[in-house]
């Protein structure tokens, strides 16, 4: 049987790899203290989960959906308007089964194959991914500890820059879990402009700020529209990564684009999963703010106790991820990543995972109550990795 070329680029092998041994620790009798995936452990909010309940007992909700529902535009506009103080239109404004589905397919309406895409190194996978899938050929951004994790557009040989078609931005970052300035969005906007690159930028963890920041939202910024997409998904800051939701706002000549697209590829959103969405955005937001408190509880509870054993790791602004260098007497990350959990069950992604850039560091993800986070504490002091 021979399978498509496209595919080849396709990796997932460090994560299935990271689960097999997690296995083999759990059937050898062993603790495993998983901070790879990021999955929210926290639950969502009882009127969210009520109302995808109730909804979910309606008999003429089981139909296609085919488009949003009026309600749900309308939540997301109001939200965005309370939110970021940003005014959007209906025809600018798309779900999406979340922020991965948009991400996957965007470039195949922007990018034809030999078409340049410029992506983050390190970043997400589905970045790379799904420009890939489309035939584009990428030209990764490095994220430099030296320029606080943001891109430098003067990095960029203008000869890459002309044959760009796509550029995907995204912060809070995951994996660096860096934040931008208003100074660096406007650096952006002025840069697509005068090479004509449509912009996306990935805000799923806009709520996910810490130390009494707030995040803000890329189409605050003049010109923002005129170029540019914003994925902004309720994953992470309603604790409901499993239903998928998420919107893609911005400008209208994209999303009519991306809705021509997605109507050949699925038949929209559950309409209970739909009425969740607008329970969470309409409903009371108190439980946004209390995953906020949860997760600084665990970034600051990590950094003092990794830091006390020998572990510094800088404080993160944003996220639910921490970045963390791998100590210097390891050669890669991946080396790292699989001692550590040898030796301590503490499971943690090796940043190579996530591009080149990515080498020296490994990504934790805050998923674990603060008793599990001592507890993991613990183990790597008393293995002795880090001396």
């Amino acid at each position: 049987m021979q399978f498509a070329k496209r595919t080849e680029a396709l990796n997932s092998a460090i994560f299935a790899q990271l689960d097999q041994r997690k296995k083999a620790l759990l059937q050898a009798g062993r603790d495993a203290i998983d901070f790879s995936i990021g999955t929210p452990d926290l639950a969502p909010a009882p009127h969210i989960m009520r109302a995808l309940h109730e909804e979910a007992l309606r008999p003429e909700n089981y139909r296609y959906a085919i488009a949003d529902l009026p309600e749900l535009v309308e939540s997301v506009q109001q939200w965005y308007q309370r939110r970021f103080a940003v005014e959007l239109q209906p025809d600018e404004i798309l779900s999406m089964n979340g922020s991965q589905d948009g991400l996957a397919h965007i470039a195949l309406t922007l990018a034809d194959p030999g078409d340049v895409v410029l992506v983050p190194d390190p970043g997400y996978p589905i970045f790379s991914v799904g420009p890939q899938l489309a035939g584009a050929e990428l030209y990764k951004m490095p994220l430099l500890a030296e320029n606080d994790y943001l891109i430098d557009f003067a990095a960029i040989p203008p000869a890459v820059a002309r044959r760009a078609r796509l550029m995907i931005v995204s912060y809070p970052n995951n994996p660096v879990t860096a934040v931008a300035p208003p100074a660096f969005y406007e650096r952006l906007i002025a840069f697509a402009r005068e090479y004509g690159i449509a912009v996306l930028h990935d805000n799923a963890y806009c709520e996910l700020v810490f130390d009494g920041a707030k995040g803000g939202s890329f189409l605050n910024y003049p010109g923002a529209k005129e170029i540019g997409l914003e994925f902004n998904s309720l994953s992470k800051s309603y604790n409901i990564p499993g239903p998928r939701l998420s919107f893609a706002v911005g400008n209208r000549e994209l999303i009519a684009q991306l809705r021509k697209l997605k109507s050949h590829l699925d038949y929209g959103i559950f309409l209970p999963l739909q009425k969740a969405a607008i329970a969470a955005l309409n409903g009371p937001q108190d439980c946004v703010a209390a995953t906020v408190r949860a997760y600084q509880e665990r970034r600051d509870l990590l950094i003092e106790g990794l830091g006390a054993i020998g572990w510094p790791i800088p404080r993160t602004p944003a996220t639910m991820f921490m970045w963390a260098p791998i100590p210097a007497r390891f050669r890669s990350s991946l080396e790292f990543t699989f001692e550590l959990m040898e030796r301590t069950g503490v499971i943690v992604v090796p940043g190579s995972s996530f591009g080149d850039g990515g080498e020296g560091y490994v990504r934790l993800a805050m998923v674990q109550p603060t008793e599990r986070i001592q507890k993991a504490i613990a183990q790597i002091d008393a293995c002795g990795i880090l001396r």
